[in-house]
C-alpha cells in the first residue's frame, strides 16, 4: 500500500507549474514569431514593393534564370519581357527573382562606373 501512495505523490504537479508552463508556451511563440514570421512578413513586403515598382526599360532576371528587359507591364499581373531584339516572352510578376535582378543592375552600375 505504501508504494501506491508514494507513486501517488510522485505524480503530483507542483503548485504553480501551470503558470510556468504557459509562460514557456507564450514565450515560444514570441521567439518563433520574431524569428520567423516577421522577417519573412517583411521580404514579402519588399518583393511587393519591388514588383510594384517595376517599369519598362529596366533589366530583369527571372527565377528560371532568363535575362531580359521589360518591355510592357500588363494590367493582368504579367509582363511583356524582352530576352533578346524582337524576342517577348509573357512571364508573371511573381517568377522574377528579387536578389538576382538587383544583383544584375548593381554589376551594371559597377562596370559603368569603372568606365
Amino acid at each position: 500500500m505504501t508504494h501506491s501512495f508514494l507513486f501517488v505523490l510522485l505524480q503530483a504537479a507542483p503548485a504553480g507549474g501551470g503558470m510556468l508552463q504557459l509562460l514557456l508556451l507564450g514565450g515560444m511563440i514570441l521567439v518563433f514569431w520574431l524569428f520567423m514570421i516577421r522577417p519573412q512578413a517583411k521580404k514579402a513586403k519588399i518583393a511587393k514593393k519591388f514588383q510594384e515598382d517595376m517599369q519598362k526599360g529596366d533589366k530583369i532576371v527571372t527565377i528560371a534564370g532568363i535575362h531580359g528587359t521589360v518591355n510592357k507591364i500588363n494590367e493582368d499581373g504579367t509582363i511583356q519581357m524582352e530576352t533578346s531584339p524582337g524576342s517577348y516572352l509573357k512571364i508573371e510578376k511573381s517568377a522574377i527573382s528579387m536578389e538576382w535582378t538587383q544583383n544584375l543592375n548593381k554589376a551594371a552600375t559597377a562596370t559603368a562606373d569603372k568606365k
